[in-house]
């Protein structure tokens, strides 16, 4: 049979991972073709950039999709392993997972929403469910595109989290200086020592001509869990010390009410937050860890060029 669509992958994953080992993708990919009858002809069709399967791709995007719902996880890159919560939903009825279950779980649910708005920052309730012949290709294509970038977003932070802190540190610097904050010949020696650091842990220059120091926090810390108020305000007083009138506190994780109140009701120093989610956001506007695999170009008719005056 030719490759189905990637959510009847869903149930077939947790199935494969049911034994409790931990295995590849493509391990996965090919058990999963086995179960289902893939024929060896089409799995060896490929997308049209040419770049992956159609197979590969489909696993991925149904792994991507029972991670982000706490099904299963990935111990490190390109590997794969059932979750406690997956092992539940196995023993109970695998078949039930399509994506419409999956919308029921509030990790999913996020994401889901995230990837069927135009801002991978904003979080509302899950899109009612359209046929797909009442949407145009335009709005297709947009979806589509929303979710990709979603799902690159994920997979940028799960890569994020596997670096030591003093390469999250020169991450952050090398993303400030990609966004303009200084050239690098300003800042080769901008990520400070851990030791003595008195909670800078970098410093940028706020234009190319390197006119007033920008100071900055950066914390890996895990992505489920919050940065409050009084980090904030250690922050502030690092600052205060350094004489620093403006500060960025970056970090893989979330901000609670009471941090972003803190950082908004200072008129000095400055203080800018960047939660996991916007850091993720830069890094794919400012090409920092990520790459182009292909590019679209949407054309239409140009109708000056039809009324112009022979």
């Amino acid at each position: 049979m030719a490759v189905p669509k990637f959510d009847k992958f869903l149930t077939c994953i947790l199935k494969v991972l049911g034994d409790g080992k931990t295995y590849r993708l493509k391990e996965v990919a090919a058990k999963c073709a086995d179960a289902l009858k893939i024929s060896e002809e089409d799995r060896k069709v490929l997308l049209p950039s040419k770049r992956q399967t159609v197979l590969a791709n489909r696993v991925a995007w149904a792994k991507t999709y029972l991670k982000k719902a706490g099904l299963v996880d990935s111990p490190q890159h390109g590997f794969v392993v059932l979750t406690e919560a997956g092992k539940g939903v196995l023993a109970d009825d695998p078949d039930k997972v399509t994506v419409s279950y999956l919308e029921t779980i509030p990790s999913f649910h996020e994401f889901h929403a995230m990837a069927n708005t135009n801002s991978t920052t904003a979080v509302v309730a899950p899109p009612k469910a359209e046929p797909i012949e009442t949407k145009s290709p335009q709005e297709m294509l947009d979806e589509a595109m929303n979710q990709m970038k979603a799902k690159l977003s994920d997979d940028l932070m799960e890569e994020i989290m596997k670096i030591t802190w003093a390469e999250f540190e020169q991450l952050v610097v090398q993303l400030l200086i990609k966004m303009g904050y200084g050239p690098l010949h300003f800042n080769q020696d901008a990520v400070t020592k851990k030791t003595g650091d008195e909670g800078i842990d970098g410093i940028v220059t706020a234009d190319k001509l390197g006119f007033d120091s920008i100071y900055v926090q950066a914390k890996q810390w895990k992505t489920d869990a919050t940065v409050a108020k009084p980090e904030i305000q250690k922050f502030v007083g690092a600052l205060m010390t350094h004489g620093g009138t403006k500060g960025i506190f970056i970090t893989t994780a979330k901000f609670s009410s009471g941090a972003i109140e803190e950082s908004k009701k200072l008129p000095s120093p400055k203080i800018v937050l960047v939660d996991g989610k916007r850091l993720a956001e830069l890094m794919i506007e400012y090409n920092l860890g990520v790459t182009t695999v292909q590019t679209y170009e949407v054309k239409r008719v140009d109708s000056d060029f039809f009324n112009e005056d022979v």
